[in-house]
């Protein structure tokens, strides 16, 4: 019964839900040009307490360090391989943010890329970190903050919280270089929407040029809206922040029930239609035990020996086949009530929803994550 509530619990979810309601442009699009850059970089993390990379399955992270110590004026000869495992061989992850300058600071991610246990207590030394143009964006380094721990006892036994493998640095990165944008010499500026939907591209289009003057705004396409901004940054960014926080009606979600059949979540959302269906609903149970009896000989017998010999028992139960009448056009919490009347549980609910679907009465997308 906990599995049916919660599966209630979360088909009304979207029944409760509040009607669409106007929502700021900063919420539901962007500006082209302005987003997020990835960057990467290849590290070694030292003051590791035995817990970095084995030398014989990990032999780049003694290349690294012989390397870094060549730039650093120490000379290690080719055929020593120090067995150092307080040296880890990790990878550098950050996003540079739009209209970033050098001097700011950005957070940055550690993860080992050998085979070492924890990244506790260790620091980053100066690692550059690049762009997909090869170019050196910024710089990381500092002390590790390390969520994940790890014991191991002498018998081999371990235990794991979280990922002691990789951790963060916040401001761990410098950066060095600014990217380019177009926002402030473009004529134009282009929004986008987060989800294509060409209605609400034209509501979003309307109602710019109902506040702030006619042709400011047109639609391009079900994501992309272009704005004539002025020429001057300053005015240009006051524009921009006059016509992100206007609020527009959005167009309301498509029809689709998303079934998740590893855990058998199912969520329906308000726009689903039903046609006219009917529903038969049943389980059946078939249960097999199994029990011994010892066979042996009489107690005056001469000849025969102890047998064990098995019976077994099949019983079949079957509910009866229960049947609901879907009228056509019903709703959202019409559909929640029937079901629920027949007390069907989540695996049997993804059959009844797929089989409406390929009858062609489910006037909605289902989508099986």
């Amino acid at each position: 019964m906990s599995v049916i509530r919660s599966l209630v619990l979360v088909l009304l979810v979207a029944v409760t839900a509040a009607p669409t309601e106007a929502e700021r442009i900063k919420d539901i699009a962007g500006f082209a040009g302005v987003r997020t850059n990835q960057l990467v970089g290849y590290g070694l993390v030292v003051g590791l307490d035995g817990s970095g990379d084995q030398v014989i399955q990990a032999p780049f992270t003694v290349q690294s360090l012989k390397s870094m110590l060549a730039q650093l004026g120490v000379n290690v000869p080719a055929n020593v391989n120090p067995q150092l495992t307080n040296i880890a061989a990790v990878m550098v992850t950050a996003e540079l943010p739009p209209f970033s300058k050098p001097g700011q600071t950005i957070d940055v991610t550690v993860s080992s890329l050998g085979n070492a246990k924890s990244l506790r207590g260790g620091s980053l030394l100066m690692t550059p970190l690049k762009g997909p143009d090869g170019e050196t964006y910024a710089l990381a380094q500092g002390s590790l903050i390390v969520s994940g721990f790890g014991a191991e006892g002498a018998d081999g036994s371990s235990v794991t919280v979280n990922i002691p493998s990789a951790g963060r640095i916040p401001n761990g990165g410098i950066i060095e270089r600014g990217v380019p944008s177009p926002f402030g010499t473009a004529p134009v500026m282009v929004m986008n929407l987060n989800a294509p939907d060409f209605t609400t591209a034209q509501r979003v289009a309307a109602t710019i040029n109902d506040s702030m003057g006619d042709e400011i705004a047109r639609p391009m396409d079900a994501v992309s809206i272009e704005v004539r901004a002025p020429a001057e940054p300053s005015a240009k960014v006051a524009f921009a922040s006059i016509l992100e926080n206007i609020e527009v009606d959005p167009a309301a979600a498509p029809a689709k029930v998303v079934v998740n059949s590893r855990n058998g979540t199912i969520v329906i959302g308000s726009q689903v239609r039903v046609e006219r269906a009917a529903v038969a609903h049943g389980n059946l149970t078939v249960t097999i035990s199994e029990s011994y009896n010892v066979s042996q000989p009489g107690a005056f017998a001469r000849a025969g020996e102890t047998a064990i010999t098995p019976e077994s028992d099949v019983s079949l139960a079957e509910e009866n086949a229960r049947m609901f009448l879907l009228e056509p056009g019903i709703t959202l919490q019409e559909l929640v009530t029937a079901v629920n009347r027949v007390g069907a549980a989540p695996g049997d609910l993804i059959a009844i929803l797929e089989a409406l679907q390929q009858a062609g009465a489910l006037r909605a997308q289902l989508v099986v994550i």
